[in-house]
């Protein structure tokens, strides 16, 4: 098993490799409009002058580009199968620094390095059995590891906001997994939006947010998982902790490892997503709401209706992909507040909770 999705290798063969055409907003870019960003974005709009980037598709010509600008230490949006990515090299400390910058992102937060393989990973960060063992189950997919880092790692030290530590992944998108390999870098890549607001799981979303600050958008349309990664710290001292609940359960990991998670105490921030406000919508977001009121934008799930839904059917499957993009559409209405109902904490609904929990910090 690798997480929730079938390690794709590295195809080539001048398709989009999300497979498909790409994106509605790709396949159909004039209907976007710089002037009807949603509310929560108001004032980066505002703040810059805004203007679309290059949008490519994740076709074979579109991953040479992405490759060389990465290479040039640019930045460059990619998809993976979690949310989208803001990509740069992560051994320069130039092209680093213009994630942060971008984003406005807090340098005391660090950011998960994306790497193709586990023998790429050991060249950054120390793996022990354990490690070794979640990547043999999980990787490429959507678990986050948290590791030694190794000593002379070519990473510049604001990745790891200065910890001893640093935070690996190996994704499994194929279109990731081609600008990783055409690129032959590790690449950091929070993810691709002003920091705090709501992640942006389609290309549109990317520029919603960022508009010009990213030069480069590869498109491979609509995330899969559409929630971030699960992030896993693995102790020196034995034990494990998950620092941030994504597609890979607590429960997945505790089968492979053979061991419980330790009790929650708190080290500070250690990994990505663990601020207590996030992933806003730019309006008040009142949860486990049945109803909602006029002036309130409704997120149904399951047997509650809405104005959107996470699921009509109750999958949390289909509701974790479908939440940022909620999300997004509730920022952009015109009502003032947002409600979204009760969402069972069981799977991966314990993830969709905590960046509900977040969002309405």
């Amino acid at each position: 098993m690798r997480g929730n999705f079938v390690d794709p290798g590295v195809h080539l063969d001048g398709q989009n490799l999300f497979g498909g055409g790409g994106s509605e907003f790709h396949r159909d870019a004039s209907r976007f409009s710089l002037a009807l960003l949603p509310s929560a974005y108001s004032e980066a709009a505002m703040s810059d002058k805004l203007q679309a980037p290059d949008v490519r598709l994740a076709d074979a010509a579109g991953i040479a580009a992405a490759g060389a600008a990465l290479r040039a230490g640019q930045l460059v949006a990619v998809p993976t199968e979690t949310v989208y990515g803001l990509a740069a090299r992560a051994d320069s400390a130039d092209a680093v620094a213009a994630i942060y910058r971008a984003k406005g992102r807090p340098d005391f937060n660090p950011l998960i390095v994306h790497v193709l393989d586990m023998a790429k990973a050991e060249t950054i960060a120390v793996p022990d059995d354990r490690a070794r063992k979640l990547a043999a189950a999980f990787w490429p997919g959507a678990l986050t590891m948290v590791l030694p880092l190794r000593e002379g790692a070519r990473i510049t030290p604001a990745v790891t906001a200065g910890l001893p530590t640093v935070a690996l992944r190996c994704p499994a998108h194929p279109a990731m997994r081609a600008v990783l390999a055409e690129s032959g870098l590790a690449l950091a890549a929070p993810s691709a939006n002003r920091s705090g607001a709501v992640s942006p799981t389609t290309p549109g979303h990317v520029i919603a947010s960022l508009g010009d600050r990213v030069p480069l958008v590869l498109d491979g349309g609509a995330c899969a998982a559409g929630i971030e990664s699960t992030i896993v710290a693995l102790r020196a001292e034995g034990g494990w902790q998950v620092l941030r609940p994504g597609p890979i359960t607590e429960a997945q990991i505790s089968a492979v490892l053979g061991q419980n998670a330790d009790a929650v105490t708190s080290m500070g921030i250690e990994a990505p997503g663990q601020l207590a406000s996030h992933y806003a919508p730019g309006k008040p977001v009142r949860l486990n709401a049945e109803t909602a009121a006029a002036d309130e934008f409704h997120i149904g799930f399951g047997a509650v209706p809405g104005d959107v839904t996470l699921s009509a059917t109750g999958d949390l499957a289909e509701a974790a992909a479908r939440l940022y993009d909620c999300l997004h559409q509730a920022a952009a209405a015109t009502h003032a507040r947002v409600a979204v109902a009760p969402v069972p904490q069981c799977g991966i609904g314990a993830a969709i909770n905590d960046r509900l929990r977040r969002a309405a910090a």
